[in-house]
């Protein structure tokens, strides 16, 4: 168990579009293991009310709004699709805070060990806060045709968010640990138990 005045022992997780890293965090979290999702951080930041999405507002202008009040993320990425220095500016406004709330929720753990998610570990600089780092890895077809069945996407947005996402040969040059997620279900929570035991005794056994 992780003590008060203690920082977590916190694993990475990450890994490309399709990859299948979500399916393996939720296998961690059915073992009981406190999961953070930078995503969710993400997303937490810019909600109504949040200091960021006042500032975003007063950057971009009302447009980046829905009629809601929420941030319309669509107009905002075309935003600064093409305009790398309005990219930059957002990302300077937002990564700290991001990292802010990560911290914050990764604190809370009393488990054993704790799982940062992201699937912009190696990219954000984020790996170097965490003790060791599993990439979950697919072949890029089954990558795709993943993608496409989860979001209706077609396979030339698939193949573009996978050309913008970090080279595969960098995740797994970072890699501590490499899951490929090429086979079921059942499959693929047998390896996280094993994986999960391995950690305990990375741990000292800790429970």
């Amino acid at each position: 168990m992780t003590h008060p005045d203690q920082k977590p022992w916190i694993l990475g997780l990450t890994g490309g579009i399709g990859s299948g890293k979500s399916a393996a965090a939720q296998c961690f979290i059915d073992l009981g293991i406190h999961t953070v999702d930078a995503d969710h951080a993400a997303r937490w930041v810019v909600e109504p009310g949040r200091p960021a999405l006042e500032q975003i507002v007063e950057h971009f202008g009302a447009g980046v709004l829905q009629a809601s009040g929420e941030l319309d993320r669509g107009a905002l990425r075309k935003l600064i699709f093409e305009q790398p220095e309005e990219r930059r500016w957002l990302e300077s406004l937002l990564h700290p805070l991001i990292n802010q709330e990560i911290s914050r929720y990764l604190a809370r753990a009393t488990s054993p060990y704790a799982i940062l998610v992201s699937p912009l570990l190696i990219e954000s600089g984020q790996y170097r806060t965490v003790q060791r780092l599993l990439v979950i890895d697919a072949p890029q077809a089954l990558q795709i045709e993943r993608t496409m069945l989860r979001d209706s996407s077609s396979q030339e947005q698939v193949q573009a968010i996978l050309k913008a996402q970090v080279q595969r040969e960098e995740r797994l040059r970072h890699a501590d640990d490499v899951l490929v997620n090429d086979q079921d279900t059942a499959w693929l929570k047998s390896e996280v138990e094993r994986l999960h035991h391995f950690y305990l005794t990375l741990r000292g056994g800790q429970s």
